[in-house]
C-alpha cells in the first residue's frame, strides 16, 4: 500500500515544535484542516502504549469524529509512531534543520473511503495550520 506523505518546515527550534505538536493545550488550537472545523478536546499520553485522543468536528455541529491513536514508539524531539484503531500506521518525524528551523514529515497509511489526493490535501492542510499556529506563538 502506498503511504501518504506530507511535510512542512517551521521556523522554531525542534523542542518547541515538539511541544506545539504534542501538548493538548496546543493541539486543540491547530488540529483541523479548515476554519469551519474545530478540535474541542485533546488528550495525549505520550509514551509507548499510551493514547492520543482528539475530537474533530464541524463548528456548526453537523459532523464530527474521535480520532484515537496508540503509540508504538516515542523518541522525544525526533519521531513518533502510532497506529489508529482501524490499524493504519502513522509516523511523524521531527528533523532539526538548524537551531530555529525544524522539518516535520508525516507518513501514513491512507484509509479506503476517500481518494488518495483528497486525504493528502486534508493532512497537508492540518500540517499547514500547525505551522501557522506554531510560528505565531
Amino acid at each position: 500500500m502506498q503511504k501518504l506523505t506530507v511535510t512542512t518546515e517551521i521556523n522554531k527550534p525542534v523542542n518547541e515544535v515538539w511541544d506545539f505538536f504534542n501538548n493538548p493545550k496546543h493541539i486543540v488550537n491547530w488540529n483541523f484542516a479548515h476554519e469551519s472545523w474545530e478540535c474541542p478536546s485533546a488528550k495525549n499520553n505520550l509514551e509507548a502504549g499510551g493514547k492520543l485522543e482528539v475530537r474533530m468536528q464541524a463548528k456548526d455541529g453537523s459532523f464530527g469524529f474521535d480520532l484515537v491513536g496508540i503509540y508504538d514508539e516515542v523518541n522525544e524531539n525526533q519521531n513518533l509512531k502510532y497506529h489508529l484503531e482501524d490499524g493504519r500506521n502513522i509516523e511523524v518525524i521531527f528533523e532539526k534543520i538548524s537551531y530555529d528551523k525544524t522539518k516535520v514529515t508525516e507518513n501514513f497509511d491512507p484509509e479506503n473511503q476517500n481518494p488518495f489526493e483528497f486525504q493528502k490535501e486534508g493532512w497537508q492542510a492540518i500540517l499547514d495550520n500547525f505551522k501557522k499556529y506554531a510560528e505565531s506563538h
